[in-house]
């Protein structure tokens, strides 16, 4: 039987697998090698350390939540449902949220720039047009909704046994219905 050409792909698919299933720290290259049924020489000699493997898992993750995200917003409702989303996927994937929260974030010096890194100038324009507010008063909600959502979304990736999704869901529409009210009222002023 020809041997199995080992490739970057097959590695960080297997290990994004392993992360996905065990957390980040079961990423080790024998747990590869073992999964792909090989030495850990393919691994060492495609992964230059094991930081360049995390970051391409990281990248993974990142691309699996924005697909998952997209995929579960109603789009009468991008406001609330995407937050509901990230709640979801927390529940579902607690590994992969995980990763993508505690994923390093270079270059951000603000919430502005985090706002920017982690959103499109579309979805505040949406929202704008949707509540009849200023798109900057957009931002800023949506900011706080997403500065509320990963905050509790974290908790529910990190507590065991889990905290109900009733109650998380519950805190959530709360904190939307407060920075919708505050929104709503600043834009009388």
């Amino acid at each position: 039987m020809p041997k199995q050409k080992i490739t970057k792909e097959m590695i960080v698919n297997t290990a994004f697998e392993i992360a996905r299933t065990g957390g980040m720290e079961q990423v080790m290259a024998k747990t590869i090698a073992e999964k792909l049924g090989c030495s850990v020489q393919p691994i060492y000699s495609y992964c230059e350390n094991m930081d360049g493997l995390r970051n391409d898992i990281a990248a993974q993750a990142r691309t699996f939540i924005k697909e998952y995200i997209s995929a579960h917003i109603d789009k009468n409702d991008l406001f609330r449902s995407t937050g509901q989303a990230y709640l979801q996927i927390a529940k579902e994937e607690p590994n992969i949220f995980k990763i993508f929260i505690f994923q390093e974030r270079q270059n951000i010096s603000s919430l502005e720039k985090l706002y920017q890194s982690e959103t499109t100038p579309q979805i505040s324009e949406k929202i704008a047009a949707k509540l009849n507010i200023s798109i900057e008063k957009a931002k800023c909600l949506h900011l706080n909704m997403l500065i509320y959502t990963i905050g509790i979304g974290t908790i529910f990736a990190v507590t065991t046994p889990g905290i109900p999704v009733e109650e998380i869901y519950s805190c959530q529409e709360y904190a939307h219905q407060a920075f919708l009210k505050s929104a709503l009222e600043e834009k009388d002023k």
